[in-house]
């Protein structure tokens, strides 16, 4: 049996997934609305480079 793959969005800040019904890249996540669903939010990349920061000092 032949297998199917669907590419689909995860929203950065709900962590919802879903499937677009056309081609277009989504403006915005369909479960919270939100507009930067393709950007994580600043202080969890302030937390990542605080580690990052903190490694190279050892």
């Amino acid at each position: 049996m032949p297998e199917i793959t669907l590419r689909g969005y995860q929203c950065s800040r709900c962590k919802h997934t879903w499937v677009p019904r056309d081609e277009a890249r989504p403006l915005v996540c369909p479960k919270c609305k939100s507009p930067y669903w393709d950007k994580p939010r600043q202080d969890e990349m302030k937390k990542k480079f605080d580690k990052i920061d903190r490694a190279r000092l050892k």
